[in-house]
């Protein structure tokens, strides 16, 4: 099993100020790794459809809108399924969230604590382009927090910090997590996005009501 996570949006709680009204987590996850084999070459070939060079990355924020609509298209047909944390800060009253860290903790823990039931012996890939430092501490947590109930079976094998921009699969998590936090954002003028792989939604808890 193959888990690929990414976010959108940021930590910080200066609404109005710069910061994100939102907060949004994806968990990507493939049971077969022939279909995540599969998919990876059905993202390589849209990048030779759509003339763009081999390096070229998916990032939904920097794409035009019918080159989101190819990828997201391209990659429905696919076994793939997402758990999805939207954090609408507006309503977060804790002092915890004031800190970036414990904010992306709390935000991992709690996607993963959605798909836990679904999890065995998985490989997680994480985006490690951002601070290394803080993603290596990120990967302990969840390795501490998402455990069996008897503790017998192991729910994560491995964790990974891989760059997105050689990980074709970070870059789905990112198409996807970008799909939704723009339904959010901008419901009226972006919900096609989200609709062309909401049937590969397992569960998407915005948070708190």
């Amino acid at each position: 099993m193959l888990v690929f996570i990414d976010e959108s949006g940021d930590p910080g709680m200066k609404l109005g100020g710069g910061s994100s009204p939102y907060f949004v987590v994806t968990l990507i996850l493939i049971e077969d790794p022939e279909e995540a084999t599969a998919l990876e070459q059905r993202i390589v070939l849209l990048k030779r459809e759509l003339g763009l060079s081999p390096n070229f990355e998916f990032h939904f924020s920097q794409l035009k809108g019918v080159w989101r609509e190819e990828f997201l298209q391209a990659v429905s047909r696919y076994e793939w399924f997402s758990y999805t944390v939207v954090i609408n800060k507006s309503l977060l009253t804790g002092k915890g969230f004031q800190f970036p860290d414990s904010f992306y903790k709390y935000t991992f823990g709690l996607v993963f604590q959605n798909a836990k039931p679904h999890l065995r012996d998985a490989t997680v890939v994480i985006d490690g382009s951002g601070a290394r430092e803080f993603r290596r501490q990120l990967s302990a947590y969840l390795r501490k927090r998402i455990s069996s109930k008897d503790g017998t079976s192991k729910l994560i094998r491995k964790i990974k910090l891989q760059d997105s921009c050689s990980n074709h699969l970070l870059q789905l998590a990112d198409m996807v997590c970008g799909a939704i936090a723009r339904d959010h954002n901008k419901p009226d003028e972006s919900a096609r996005y989200r609709k062309l792989v909401s049937h590969r939604e397992v569960d998407v808890q915005v948070w708190p009501k």
